[in-house]
């Protein structure tokens, strides 16, 4: 099968709009997380998200376009635009032929919620008559951020969303490695975005008690591992991957950043919005995805870890680790407490963190983290406070959703 690499990256994100704005942020440690602006949150349990921040969608889409598409496309548009940009890919100069191989998978987990969201608010306002924006369909459907991606730079080849909860965009992302090295395509753009910070997603996760409540300090709520961790932090953005067949990489000398290797896929089958306390199925899944990348456990030097913040959801991701590493000095590493869970978009941005710590040869910090749960097994190193220096070769990148779903991809630093 054909070797796939990474030779462009796109950020939006709680901590920049950019992926060097936001690489430097996470880096420093420094958290995205602040009071919610978007709505008044006097009536709700928790008052605080990691929003992105001074995002204009017209200084880069005329202000009619920008109307039609909903914030969680429109993060879609701007971060892809950036992947593709940064690849030295110039669509304009190719031919139909070369345009149908190359192709768009682009997953999220609420799609355009807040278009839904303000629909229905303005119908029930109004006098009964059912007026409703002609792009509402389009602007709430969960596909059509790969739609308009692949319309924006006529690009003709595989085109789909994928939705699996919060592990929608590795989901994409292996689905996109798939692709090329089965020959389908030879350039595919993949990640995920979400624009869930809205009344209804903050109420109902409220209520399924998923969601921090520490609103005396927004910013030190998302502190994974820690004894005293009560939910995720939600947050939003977008994250976007050029990946590309190796022969055509290196036929144009494009940048290579690194060589995707694995991707593993499996589900918990246990719970619909629980994780099972022996991380079966996350240890499955990173079985499944060191076997596809033909290595032991022992090559993985970090794990970027799911790892939200929730009671049971980090301890069944750490017993599975244990299950599968054991006794190996792979570095972890819990990068949510500084971006908030970004829900679908989350595996894309936590592969851009992946990707980008190979390439520096830098761990990034968990921070907030104070007093390890004294149920964490025992013999497992967890990066704190600081980022530590090393040099790195393979990264796993774990995510799993709400229905069991769970996807590992791994990178691998490239060499030709």
């Amino acid at each position: 099968m054909k070797r796939v690499v990474v030779t462009g990256l796109g950020a939006m994100t709680p901590l920049g709009n950019t992926v060097d704005s936001f690489w430097q942020d996470i880096l420093a440690g420094k958290s995205g997380v602040g009071p919610i602006t978007k709505f008044d949150t006097e009536k709700f349990k928790t008052h605080f998200a990691a929003e992105v921040k001074d995002f204009n969608p017209e200084e880069f889409l005329e202000k009619k376009e920008a109307r039609k598409f909903d914030t969680f496309t429109q993060y879609a548009i701007l971060s892809s635009d950036q992947a593709i940009k940064d690849s030295g890919l110039d669509f304009t100069a190719m031919n139909d032929e070369q345009l149908a191989d190359v192709g768009v998978i682009w997953a999220t987990g609420n799609g355009g919620i807040s278009t839904f969201e303000q629909q229905l608010e303005e119908f029930h306002k109004g006098d009964g008559t059912a007026r409703f924006s002609p792009f509402f369909i389009p602007k709430m459907i969960v596909d059509i951020a790969a739609g308009a991606i692949s319309i924006r730079h006529k690009l003709r080849g595989p085109n789909y969303c994928t939705v699996s909860a919060c592990a929608s965009s590795n989901t994409a992302i292996i689905s996109a490695f798939d692709t090329i090295r089965l020959g389908k395509a030879n350039v595919m753009i993949a990640g995920g975005s979400e624009a869930a910070i809205t009344k209804s997603s903050v109420g109902g996760f409220n209520a399924s008690q998923a969601l921090s409540k520490r609103n005396d300090d927004p910013q030190g709520a998302s502190r994974p591992f820690d004894k005293t961790r009560d939910g995720f932090v939600m947050g939003e953005g977008a994250g976007a991957l050029v990946l590309e067949d190796l022969e055509h990489a290196l036929n144009r000398g494009a940048h290579i950043y690194a060589e995707i290797v694995g991707g593993g896929m499996a589900a918990d089958a246990y719970h619909l919005t629980g994780t099972p306390p022996d991380g079966i199925g996350a240890a499955l899944g990173m079985t499944k995805a060191l076997k596809d990348a033909g290595i032991s456990a022992d090559k993985i030097d970090y794990i970027n870890a799911h790892a939200t913040s929730t009671g049971l959801g980090d301890l069944s991701e750490l017993n599975a680790i244990k299950t599968v590493f054991d006794g190996l000095p792979v570095v972890i590493g819990a990068t949510k407490s500084m971006t908030g869970h970004l829900l679908g978009a989350a595996g894309a941005v936590e592969s851009l963190i992946s990707i980008l710590a190979i390439r520096d040869g830098i761990i990034p910090p968990t921070i907030n983290t104070k007093n390890l749960d004294e149920n964490i097994p025992k013999g497992l190193n967890i990066v704190l406070g600081e980022p530590v220096k090393k040099e790195i070769n393979y990264v796993l990148n774990n995510t799993f959703g709400f229905g069991g779903h769970v996807a590992s991809t791994i990178f691998k630093k490239y060499t030709d």
